[in-house]
């Protein structure tokens, strides 16, 4: 993907986005672009798979109206940049995404920050919140568990919810080869009737033009083969370390988390200081129910 291209996804996202300015950092290992607006604390929002910064489309705008709202495209996905590999998948580590991030608020003016991150954004979050507590004053993440914690306890039922985790950590290039040309009909059968009911068609369009390029395509499968290898010695080597900053974790009744793990017990044994609740949606909570969504994450940052 051209640099111009690269500066076009997040023009383009911009309408959804009223007030916001684009922005675009080179830090020590990526390029990362994405959107900032308003004033006040310092507030980062990551996105999960396979979406984008777009996907804090109905509720970045309204968080920016009391915080600085920065809203990202991780490495490997949207307008960001896509490193090289690396040995055993480093470049796609939640470490190297966690330091980008870090790096990017940096130079932005931010030394310390809040942090919401969903699905893959909250794996980044998790580490990030790891590895440099200086600069996380309080952590949100959205229906996850720690990785260490879904590999450890692989049963049918997770297997059977999160089949892609198992096909995008195959080997380069069969699932690439195998998503190429497929990507709509992938997405529209991962998003599971969420388009256009909350994902209008326009956005669902938007993560799909991404996910054609095949550096992202390949991107996102070696985030996911980091998650299932460097990320969790990572993660073995920080059992031993809890989250010390505030954590606020939300979860989707609707949807696997709920029905596989005791949530909330899961994270409390990770972190110093846990709250959290289920709401009433499933695992898209940042589209599927952003009123809900926004007004938990106003409560706790504020």
């Amino acid at each position: 993907m051209s640099e111009a291209t690269s500066g076009a996804i997040v023009e383009s996202t911009l309408a959804w986005f009223p007030g916001f300015e684009p922005i675009d950092v080179q830090t020590s290992g990526a390029r990362i672009r994405g959107v900032k607006g308003g004033s006040g604390p310092p507030l980062l929002l990551l996105h999960g798979w396979p979406q984008t910064h777009a996907e804090w489309q109905h509720i970045a705008p309204r968080l920016a109206r009391e915080f600085t709202v920065v809203a990202t495209d991780l490495r490997g996905y949207g307008a960001s940049s896509k490193p090289a590999d690396g040995e055993n998948h480093a470049g796609h580590c939640k470490r190297a995404m966690a330091q980008d991030q870090v790096e990017l608020m940096q130079q932005l003016g931010f030394q310390r920050f809040a942090v919401v991150g969903h699905d893959r954004g909250g794996r980044v979050g998790h580490r990030m919140a790891l590895d440099h507590a200086e600069r996380v004053t309080r952590l949100a993440v959205l229906d996850i568990v720690p990785t260490l914690e879904l590999y450890s306890t692989v049963t049918k039922a997770f297997a059977t919810a999160y089949y892609h985790w198992f096909f995008l950590i195959q080997p380069a290039p069969f699932p690439e080869t195998l998503l190429a040309g497929k990507e709509e009909f992938l997405l529209r059968t991962v998003l599971r009737g969420q388009v256009p009911k909350c994902i209008s068609e326009a956005v669902f369009q938007h993560y799909v033009h991404c996910m054609r390029d095949s550096a992202t395509a390949h991107a996102m499968c070696e985030d996911y083969r980091a998650g299932a290898s460097l990320d969790l010695e990572h993660d073995r080597a920080d059992l031993g370390t809890k989250i010390a900053c505030p954590l606020l974790v939300l979860w989707g009744r609707k949807g696997a988390m709920q029905h596989l793990y005791d949530v909330l017990a899961t994270w409390q044994a990770r972190g110093a200081e846990v709250r959290g609740q289920s709401l009433d949606c499933g695992h898209w909570m940042p589209e599927e129910l952003p009123d809900e969504v926004y007004a938990r994450l106003r409560e706790f940052f504020l």
